[in-house]
């Protein structure tokens, strides 16, 4: 099973950890007072010491934000949880309100901190909430499944407890489920339905513009994905029998897309660590501990995924339902609609995106707007420097003139 399997290596490999961590403890002491070799020596057991992945969710380490002219405390507060996700606030204590968002994290892999500088970003000017999803290996067999209508009940909950008023951005994979979430919400004539909703580098149609992702999607049957890839989470966690997709083979699925880009930023970490320039060094270990961080998915909602939005693209055909009712966008009068998407996007292409405004075709043009940045790729749409610069004015000043 690939799950024993796993564990048996990460328990040698932890062996391993330890012993380069003491070497590492008995050389540091030396390591400016000597030459190249034990910088080498050095930076190789620092590697080696970092080797292997994380299955707890990393702190979010936003403990304060500039709104303004000033340095404003930040507290992170549960809200609301359920066995599956938590709202979690990022509450600051500023007189004048701001605009409440909710933002929806991808379920794929990684826990909801990747979108930490998104978070950070946004609480300049937002009221930020966000979806912080549990790993489903620690999720008792008994609190049940969870699939894409789960995902969309949650966020339906999330923004009811959010109350009327707010608004909602979806990062990634989940573009399908807030589209679905607010399109029901509308239907209903639900007081909490959103304001405003962006959707940024979400699969909203994936027959548009195929990516690697997509044919990989769509190449085989669904019955090879549950054969090869869901597993049962073995006895030593709280989830012990539970189907899951597990978040180490999505990260080997991911960096197997980029190698290249991999291998080349763990050189340039062993060469800034034995030049012992920690800056540069501490730059990449940052993004690396957070990329390492790892969560299983519910294998419903992964075989789900792939089946309804992947390769059939229930959304986009107007096939979609939600506990047996069929979602349409079309019932969206009053929620303003922005999409974002990357011109380097190899994981969700130009053009899956924006597909979104096809489909709310009740919206009037005054609320409906398309942002496409030049250079981006797919995570440059929500961290970085395009993020903060080019991409995030638009999405305030969006949500501003919505809110």
């Amino acid at each position: 099973m690939l799950y024993h399997a796993y564990e048996r290596q990460a328990d040698l490999l932890q062996m391993v950890q330890a012993a380069a961590q003491s070497a590492l403890t008995a050389l540091t002491p030396w390591d400016k007072l000597t030459g190249r070799p034990l910088r080498y020596a050095t930076a190789a057991n620092a590697l080696l010491a970092r080797a292997g992945l994380s299955h707890q969710r990393p702190a979010y380490r936003i403990g304060a934000v500039m709104v303004g002219n000033r340095d404003v405390p930040v507290t992170e507060e549960a809200v609301f949880a359920t066995p599956f996700g938590t709202l979690l606030h990022f509450k600051k204590d500023i007189a004048t309100p701001q605009p409440r968002m909710l933002v929806v994290a991808p379920l794929s892999g990684h826990f909801a901190t990747l979108l930490r500088n998104s978070v950070r970003t946004l609480l300049a000017d937002h009221d930020v909430y966000i979806t912080d999803w549990h790993n489903a290996r620690d999720v008792s067999l008994a609190d049940g499944a969870f699939g894409l209508d789960d995902y969309v009940d949650h966020v339906i909950r999330f923004l009811e407890e959010i109350g009327p008023g707010g608004h909602i951005l979806g990062v990634c994979q989940p573009c399908v489920q807030v589209l679905a979430a607010v399109a029901l919400m509308a239907e209903d004539k639900h007081p909490a339905q959103p304001r405003s909703m962006t959707l940024m580098a979400g699969p909203v149609d994936t027959r548009v513009n195929p990516t690697k992702v997509n044919e990989l999607a769509t190449e085989r049957p669904l019955s090879w994905f549950e054969r090869h890839l869901i597993d049962t989470v073995p006895p030593r966690y709280r989830g012990v029998g539970r189907r899951v997709y597990p978040g180490f083979m999505q990260l080997l699925a991911f960096m197997s897309m980029n190698a290249r880009r991999h291998v080349k930023a763990h050189l340039q970490l062993f060469e800034f660590l034995a030049a012992g320039e920690s800056a540069e060094a501490g730059a990449i270990k940052a993004f690396y501990d957070e990329y390492f961080a790892v969560l299983d998915l519910p294998a419903e909602f992964y075989l789900e995924t792939v089946e309804r939005v992947f390769q059939e693209a229930h959304l986009a055909r107007g096939l979609l339902t939600v506990r047996n009712r069929r979602v349409d966008p079309r019932a969206i009068h009053r929620t303003a609609l922005l999409t974002v998407e990357g011109e380097r996007d190899d994981i969700c292409s130009v053009g899956q995106t924006v597909a979104a405004h096809d489909l709310c075709t009740s919206l009037r043009p005054y609320l409906k707007r398309h942002h496409l940045q030049p250079g981006a790729g797919h995570y440059g749409v929500f961290s970085g420097t395009r993020w903060e610069t080019q991409i995030y004015p638009v999405v305030r000043n969006f949500v501003l003139a919505s809110d």
